[in-house]
């Protein structure tokens, strides 16, 4: 295994524990600043909103200029983005270093995901793509209960310190110990975006958004959830959060070995039934607490698992559009983020907490349904093909 692919893992890590930082942070932000609840959560919302958007957009302006290069110019801008949110004396100004890092770290994830599995002979390129997973899901639910510890023992500003400092060593880092990294030869927009017009592709890419959606909806809303239901102190919810960050991150990593030991499609439709099943479970858990660990260890294996064998998934289907599939793939994931947070925002305070996780679980319920018709439509597409 290449090594770089090591250092594309931390740097993922460092610029994906921006996203939901905040999920741990609401209650401090929201008075610090004046605002409520909601707002402070719509911070969430709006990152994972333009991640999403800004993510093949500026994957295809950029692709002609060297990845290496890349890399440092968006790390610098993501830096700034950071600054701006330790200094902002007002929840407009946080918003807007919200937007700057949300930009920058878009194009910075998915050049971490789509320059592993080229850097890697074809047989590791399922583990390559698993393990600079196990870097976002790592920042993604690590970041919660870091923020969550540095917000309480100093302010929410501190945990943007410490990703500051963070990206800083990386522009060090990049710069000293990357190798160059010549992008690949682009193919027109046009013929990347004709790739949607397969059902396999459409579907896969509708499974990555409802599943990261039913997650997203309890999952951003974890801390009142659990504060509702076990009315555990913030030293226990920063436990739990970091139980469930080991947790996902072992799940990045099985999930890119299973999908290439056991096969893409076995991976993910397995890892969908247990994810949905442990979600619509887990309020009838809460009442003891190893039962509910083990919900919550199951539920943080599952959420990563199936990231890295739906990458290779959609790779094996569109190999000659490999890249625009894994920055697509990963637009859904942060639609699904941004979607989630928001209907778990809706439903919060005006149902029971545990609503949250029911409607959460259908969505990743709906998510099986979806994918079964991406693996019909493989299956059919196969078919005509030996026919011909």
């Amino acid at each position: 295994m290449d090594k770089r692919v090591y250092f594309l893992m931390i740097v993922s890590f460092i610029i994906g524990m921006v996203e939901l930082i905040i999920s741990g942070l609401l209650d401090l932000i929201a008075g610090d600043l004046h605002v409520s609840i909601g707002a402070a959560g719509f911070l969430v919302t709006i990152f994972s909103l333009i991640f999403a958007i800004a993510s093949p957009i500026l994957l295809l302006m950029t692709a002609k200029i060297e990845r290496k290069k890349l890399t440092l110019i968006f790390l610098f801008f993501f830096l700034i983005g950071n600054v701006v949110s330790i200094i902002s004396p007002n929840y407009s100004i946080l918003l807007l270093g919200r937007i700057i890092t949300a930009l920058s770290g878009a194009l910075l994830i998915i050049l971490c995901l789509v320059m592993a599995p080229t850097i890697v002979e074809p047989k590791y390129r399922g583990r390559a793509i698993g393990i600079v997973s196990m870097g976002v899901s790592g920042s993604l639910v690590l970041g919660v209960p870091v923020g969550l510890m540095l917000g309480e023992m100093f302010s929410w500003r501190a945990p943007f310190i410490f990703i500051a400092i963070l990206t800083a060593l990386s522009l060090i880092g990049v710069f000293f110990f990357m190798d160059r990294v010549e992008p690949k030869p682009s193919v027109p927009l046009r013929l990347q975006l004709a790739t949607l017009k397969s059902r396999k592709i459409l579907f896969a890419h509708f499974s990555t958004f409802l599943y990261m959606s039913g997650h997203s909806v309890l999952y951003t809303y974890l801390k009142p959830f659990v504060q509702e239901t076990m009315d555990l102190s913030a030293t226990w919810i920063s436990i739990l959060f970091l139980i469930f960050g080991i947790a996902a991150v072992s799940g990045g990593g099985l999930g890119g070995t299973f999908a290439d030991t056991l096969g893409t499609k076995r991976t993910i439709i397995s890892s969908i039934l247990i994810f949905s099943t442990v979600i619509l479970v887990i309020p009838y858990t809460t009442f003891f607490m190893p039962i509910f660990l083990i919900a919550l260890v199951l539920w943080g294996i599952m959420s990563w698992a199936i990231s890295p064998a739906m990458q290779s998934y959609l790779i094996d289907s569109s190999p000659e559009t490999s890249d625009i599939q894994q920055s697509l793939s990963n637009s859904s994931l942060h639609f699904g983020i941004a979607f989630g947070s928001f209907v778990g925002g809706m439903i919060i305070g005006k149902l029971p907490i545990e609503a949250n996780a029911i409607i959460g679980g259908l969505f990743i319920l709906a998510s099986l349904g979806t994918m079964l018709i991406s693996l019909k439509s493989s299956l059919v597409s196969n078919k005509a093909s030996s026919t011909m």
